[in-house]
């Protein structure tokens, strides 16, 4: 008899399934740099480091702008993981706060919440939802492509073809 129960790895298997889905549905990977980015911009500043014997005190005058800062990481973080529609404000206000986080909290987080700041920024700027793959035609009579006369196949450009109804009545064009 097996310790492991027959419906668990159904559960978790359903589990990764519909976190896979949910994952792909918004920019998760940004959202996740973005709110790696606060954590040592709010962190140098108020703790002490250890080496060898000496206490080294980074606390910095502006301690509560860092505060502030990676307060503000961490929740455009989630704002890009709970609402995608914003991803482009949300990326431009992460690169903006990382800049600011350069002269205001030790370089940025000795650079490492600044450059977190910056890949998730512009991975939330650049992400755009995907799309259902549809299914596609099969290549019938009506879809066969022109021969060019060497037995190479020459497909009909992509503009080609009479203007739909509606542009026709609107007295407009597409351009391209």
């Amino acid at each position: 008899m097996s310790a492991e129960s027959p419906g668990a790895s159904d559960r978790i298997s359903r589990w990764r399934g519909s976190f896979r889905a949910w994952r792909w549905q918004r920019p998760f990977w940004a959202g996740l740099l973005s709110l790696l980015a606060g954590v040592p911009i709010m962190y140098f500043p108020y703790n002490d480091l250890n080496a060898g014997g000496f206490t080294i005190n980074m606390s910095t005058t502006a301690g509560s702008a860092s505060l502030i800062i990676g307060v503000l990481l961490v929740v455009l973080g989630l704002t890009m993981w709970f609402q995608p529609m914003v991803r482009v404000f949300a990326g431009v206000a992460t690169i903006l706060l990382g800049l600011v986080s350069i002269p205001v909290s030790n370089f940025g987080g000795f650079l490492m919440g600044f450059l977190l700041a910056l890949f998730g920024g512009g991975m939330s700027i650049s992400w755009a939802p995907g799309e259902a793959p549809s299914a596609q035609p099969a290549e019938g009579p009506g879809n066969a492509s022109e021969d060019d006369g060497n037995g190479d196949s020459v497909p009909e450009p992509a503009g080609a073809g009479s203007a739909s109804d509606q542009e026709a009545r609107n007295g407009r064009h597409r351009a391209g």
